[in-house]
Order: C-alpha cells, then structure tokens, then sequence
C-alpha cells in the first residue's frame, strides 16, 4: 500500500510504519514526520526556552504541561487528515499521477541518531495565509475567508509557513534545509503552492536570512503594535514572498 506514487515522495520508517521526508546531504538524518503525542514534553521544553518563545507570537506564557497537550490535540488530526487523504487516493488511483491535496502530512523536524532512535527539534507548518500583521480585524477576516474558500490548485491561494527550531540546533543551516525540504518535495509538487507569504519580527534576523536564502523576497517592513503573551513589544514585522515564475509552473 505504501509504495505507488501517491504517497511520493515520502518515506516510511520500516518498524513503526510512521512516514516522513528526509532532507538532502549534509543534513539526511534530518526528517520531518508527522507529531506524535508522545512528544508534549520536548514542547514543553521548547516553549520555555527564550531563545525559541521569544521570537513566537502565538505560544501562552507561562507555557505548561497543559498547553503542549492542547497544541498536539489542535494539529495532529490535520496531518492525520492529510495522510488520509493519501492513502483515498492510494485506493482509488493507486497507478495515477500524484494527486494534489490540501495539506501537508508532516510537519514535526527531528534528527536521527546512529542508535535509531531521534531527536526532536521543532516544527514547521504550511497553512492559507492569514495576514498577521494586519491589525485591522475585520479587513484581515475578510481577505482570510476569500483565500481559505479558493479551490485547491489555484495559483492564486496565499500560503504561509510558521517553524521553530531548537536553540541548541539553531545556526546550523538546519532550517534553512527543512524550508526547502517542505517547499521542493511537498508544498510545490503536492500541494499546487504558486505563492507564499512569510512574516518575521523585524529583530529576527536570523529566521529573515532562512527564508531569503530560499528565493524569498523581501517586499516591506510594516510598522504594528504587538503585545506578546510575554509582555515582550513588537513593532515591526518583515514581510517576504516566494513565487514560482510562470514557466516553472507548466
């Protein structure tokens, strides 16, 4: 079942069955697979260190035990949905082309060590845009709801990526792989993305020069007022594209 082109190009791990994309030479004990419950505590971990929740403005503060399982609980039913989605598509057009679908079937990053057993760093997601740094409610809810209603495949839908990865493998050109991991392997081929939209506080740097080292453009900062459940004050947000040019889309 695993193996016709409907789950391309995904890999699975041969004793649990779990599936995952590798990332290229020199970071291939790198992978990305689907979040598992089991792995509240190392988000825990994550969601108290400074040097990850500081740049984040979702996560709430003080991050405890609760809000890891909460967060598991919010977003593994999208991965499962999207594995589901394959495996119908494995059934019905088991020798077709790969067929497109809405999301991404993995999304948690971890390094494999020479025991077999892995390590995980962080996460990366691939959502419809959602324009954060508009603060103007109902203007945002509104361009929201007309790019989430846009058909499957449309060039025109607006994506966004959220990742984090951590500090101790921070600096490493890790990220900027899984980027482009996520972007080649899955985003383009499998999911029809044309278009994506990042945002970065206009202080981080370091998640600026990731994306930019994967062909995306800086277009403007936009000045915003945000107060973080840190308390922490941010005042600007760098807002970056990737496009795929028309004559590597045919």
């Amino acid at each position: 079942m695993m193996s016709n082109a409907q789950f391309h190009p995904l890999e699975f791990n041969p004793k649990t069955g779990e599936p995952f994309l590798r990332l290229s030479s020199p970071h291939d004990n790198i992978i990305i697979t689907p979040p598992r419950l089991s792995d509240a505590p190392a988000i825990l971990s994550n969601m108290t260190d400074p040097a990850v929740y500081l740049w984040l403005e979702g996560p709430p503060h003080p991050y405890l035990p609760k809000h890891a399982d909460s967060w598991l609980a919010h977003i593994k039913p999208d991965t499962d949905a999207a594995f589901q989605e394959l495996q119908r598509a494995s059934t019905d057009k088991p020798d077709g082309p790969p067929v497109l679908v809405s999301q991404c079937p993995v999304r948690t990053i971890r390094e494999v060590r020479e025991d077999g057993s892995d390590l995980f760093l962080g996460d990366i997601a691939l959502l419809r845009e959602r324009w954060p740094d508009m603060e103007e409610i109902e203007a945002k809810t509104a361009r929201a709801a007309s790019n989430a209603a846009r058909v499957l495949g449309d060039p025109e839908i607006i994506w966004c990526i959220g990742d984090y990865i951590a500090a101790s493998h921070q600096g490493k050109g890790i990220m900027s792989a899984v980027v482009r991991t996520l972007l080649e392997k899955w985003a383009i081929p499998r999911m029809g993305v044309r278009q994506v939209r990042v945002e970065t506080f206009e202080e981080n740097l370091g998640s600026r020069r990731v994306f930019e080292k994967n062909g995306f453009v800086f277009e403007k900062t936009v000045p915003v007022h945000k107060v973080l459940n840190t308390g922490r004050i941010v005042k600007g947000m760098d807002i970056l594209w990737y496009r795929i040019p028309e004559q590597k889309q045919a």
